[in-house]
């Protein structure tokens, strides 16, 4: 199965861990993915704030590439994703829109390419029967808030990613792995996004309440998809305990790690060593070691 992976600009610095796993299970699932050459940054988030055609023409720019390749596109960062399938849902409902980004890009685009999470490709083409057959280790009763954040599921009406308020796609793989899915009240909640840097203040808040209920819940670790949700959640636990004075320790963990652990791959493969809140109590639970 061949795709068209965009990686998206954190791929290579905030999210490199993310980027690893995702390729190093592609890889063991016999997955082709296929950066699209010459691919450039989509705009998000900041490129929707600013200007319409600007948040549309970024992203149509890549999925015009896309287009030439004649494949669907893979995506696993969720504001990228967000931003594709927002720019496909302007150019075919917007004519106006679709002219000016013609303009902008000197080619016309449709909006037609099939943009989607790789998750859905892990369940939808995959598919949870061939996965649990390929496992080399399961997660051993671990207890997991999953946690999809709001640019996976929202808008609703143009995403179609799942529940929008319940949603269930990394739930289904981690009990498929062996894990233990927690209802938790949180899993849609705002982390803060991209005010990490210039509202650290309301991230804190934000993320706060999300690790709390969390740890309410009893979770040995937190399970996401996004970049921003990973960063957020992981790195801001020191400042949070510093200044409201918590004490949380709650691993936060790409589901392309947790999965390529049970595939049989190595912590190292998966950009273990990148996450700031050790990992270190799942790992032996799964029964991986460091030396591996």
């Amino acid at each position: 199965m061949r795709y068209a992976y965009f990686p998206g600009c954190s791929a290579e610095s905030t999210a490199r861990d993310m980027n690893k796993s995702t390729y190093a299970i592609a890889r063991a699932l016999k997955l082709d993915l296929e950066e699209p050459r010459g691919w450039t940054c989509c705009g998000a988030t900041a490129g929707h704030q600013t200007d319409r055609l600007l948040a549309v023409a970024l992203p149509a720019a890549n999925l015009s590439k896309v287009k030439d390749m004649n494949m669907d596109m893979v995506v696993n960062c969720a504001a990228c994703y967000n931003r594709m399938k927002v720019a496909n849902h302007e150019i075919t409902t917007n004519a106006d829109i679709r002219r000016d980004v013609r303009d902008a890009l000197d080619r016309d685009y449709d909006g037609t390419v099939k943009v989607r999470h790789f998750l859905e490709v892990l369940l939808e083409d995959v598919g949870l029967p061939a996965i649990s057959k390929s496992l080399k280790r399961t997660m051993k009763g671990i207890k997991v808030a999953c946690y999809y954040g709001c640019l996976l599921v929202r808008p609703p009406e143009i995403l179609k990613f799942d529940d929008a308020e319940n949603p269930k796609s990394l739930d289904r793989l981690i009990t498929a792995m062996g894990g233990l899915s927690l209802e938790w009240p949180c899993k849609v909640d705002c982390c803060g996004g991209s005010l990490s840097l210039s509202r650290t203040d309301v991230v804190l808040r934000l993320t706060e309440s999300i690790l709390d209920m969390a740890v309410r819940a009893g979770a040995d670790c937190i399970a996401v998809s996004c970049p921003m949700c990973q960063i957020n959640l992981d790195v801001r636990q020191q400042d949070i305990n510093r200044e409201m004075g918590r004490n949380y320790r709650m691993p936060v963990i790409y589901i392309t790690q947790l999965l390529g652990l049970c595939l049989g791959l190595r912590p190292a493969e998966l950009g273990f060593e990148k996450l700031m809140v050790s990992p270190a109590d799942v790992l032996k639970k799964m029964e991986v070691y460091s030396h591996e």
